[in-house]
């Protein structure tokens, strides 16, 4: 399940909106859909797309108040791709930690 939830991750961050949206939310906090349309170059239309993308990866939530609709970041949803990644820092920290034992033994 982790494996499909990363891949997930990879596909709806892999658009440069949605990272925008998804870093813009997490700078600015809680926006919405027309708050986020006007620094985000593209129409109102496809902001709204995007949103529903990043929502159903985990990466944002809505709260409605009124006629308005907030969005709010989940760093938290970042956390399968931070476990995958996770994989990946063993693996390059013992790489980096042979090739300094390595330089030494060269000195």
């Amino acid at each position: 399940m982790g494996q499909t939830q990363a891949t997930e991750l990879f596909r709806v961050l892999s658009d440069p909106t949605r990272r925008g949206l998804f870093e813009r939310l997490s700078r600015e906090g809680d926006l919405t859909v027309s708050a986020l349309t006007a620094g985000a170059h593209v129409s109102q239309p496809s902001v709204s797309e995007h949103l529903k993308a990043l929502r159903s990866a985990g990466l944002v939530t809505d709260e409605r108040h009124g006629r308005q609709v907030f969005y709010r970041a989940q760093p938290d949803g970042l956390a399968p791709l931070m476990d995958w990644l996770g994989h990946y820092e063993g693996f390059w920290r013992e790489r980096f930690n042979q090739m300094e034992n390595l330089l030494r033994e060269m000195d």
